[in-house]
């Protein structure tokens, strides 16, 4: 497969989110089929794995460490503090967004502990606590990279304008955040900075959530626990709104020779030699198809038709709830 730099790092062009093994879609597959997809991507290829203290409130993190420690000089390891689930009086763990100096070092310890690492090659503020100056949070991370607890600094859903204030404190070698056909909010300004600053975007969600595989047809059948219940366009009558664009892209996708999802990842691809997609599955039949988006070659009049059927303009509904919307630092269209 091919790789892509992140600092100085060179990963492959599709890496592995490990999210889903553990948290946001519904009860998470058994450990043993974890660990057939954890190790099944590594021998495909892949050479980045993202996760996060907060996925699975620690879950996540746990379950990786475990798998993949004796192959630990094989891949970059990726993950994220400043928000994590912070088990309460009453006893019940929920998620919090802590930016403060103290939080993020402890976040970062437990993770080492979760991971079975000395090091965490790339390590993310996972979000950004507004009640913190960025400048301070950096800071910390910045002291972590000379504690040599962690490698390289990156941060997730953030603005243009954070990135160079984050940048000016210590060098961000990537961005994460939602990117697909259907999530252009990053073309406003966060794709230029990065491209400005010499980082890389790590696009997340880059099948959206689903949506660009053709496979989700039926949102009433969601799980209760699944994230996408309280996302705006994943409303039953919003959703039907949507589903009417898959007939003009699996047509595009039939035309160029391969799936729905390998042409959606093909499209992130061409967007810059800096973008680097970040699926995830549960599945080893869904790893090895979007692993293949690597290598499909749709034209770019096919791509140029996708990016003008699929987009900010033809998408309905907005990607988060308000409120959830008041937890990000991202532009909106």
């Amino acid at each position: 497969m091919k790789s892509r730099r992140i600092g100085a790092f060179e990963v492959s062009c599709i890496s592995f989110g490990c999210m889903n093994l553990s948290h946001a879609y519904g009860a998470p597959p058994p450990e043993a089929q974890a660990e057939r997809v954890l190790l099944e991507a590594l021998e495909r290829g892949v050479t980045m794995f993202d996760t996060a203290a907060l996925y699975g409130f620690g879950a996540n993190e746990t379950v990786v460490g475990k798998v993949l420690k004796a192959h630990r000089s094989r891949f970059v390891l990726a993950s994220k503090g400043g928000l994590a689930g912070v088990t309460g009086p009453d006893g019940v763990a929920k998620r919090v967004i802590d930016g403060r100096p103290e939080a993020i070092r402890r976040n970062c310890d437990d993770s080492l502990r979760r991971l079975q690492t000395d090091v965490i090659d790339l390590y993310y503020l996972h979000r950004w606590d507004k009640s913190v100056p960025i400048e301070e949070s950096m800071g910390v991370l910045a002291d972590l990279v000379r504690a040599g607890k962690v490698r390289a600094l990156g941060l997730s859903e953030v603005s243009a304008a954070t990135i160079r204030r984050a940048h000016a404190v210590h060098p961000i070698v990537a961005v994460q955040s939602e990117y697909s056909l259907w999530s252009r909010n990053v073309e406003i300004g966060v794709l230029q900075a990065c491209r400005d600053i010499g980082a890389a975007f790590v696009a997340f969600s880059p099948l959206a959530r689903g949506f660009l595989t053709g496979t989700v047809r039926d949102v009433t059948a969601f799980e209760a626990k699944d994230i996408r219940r309280a996302m705006p366009r994943f409303e039953p009558p919003t959703y039907a709104r949507n589903l009417a664009l898959l007939e003009g892209f699996a047509a595009l996708a039939q035309d160029a020779g391969c799936t729905m999802a390998q042409l959606a990842l093909a499209w992130l691809l061409a967007q810059g030699d800096h973008v680097i997609a970040l699926p995830g599955t549960t599945r080893v039949d869904h790893l090895h198809e979007n692993l293949g988006g690597a290598s499909v070659r749709p034209g770019a009049g096919v791509l140029q038709r996708a990016g003008a059927l699929i987009n900010q303009g033809t998408v309905v509904g907005p990607r988060y709830s308000a409120s959830n919307q008041t937890e990000v630092d991202t532009e909106q269209f």
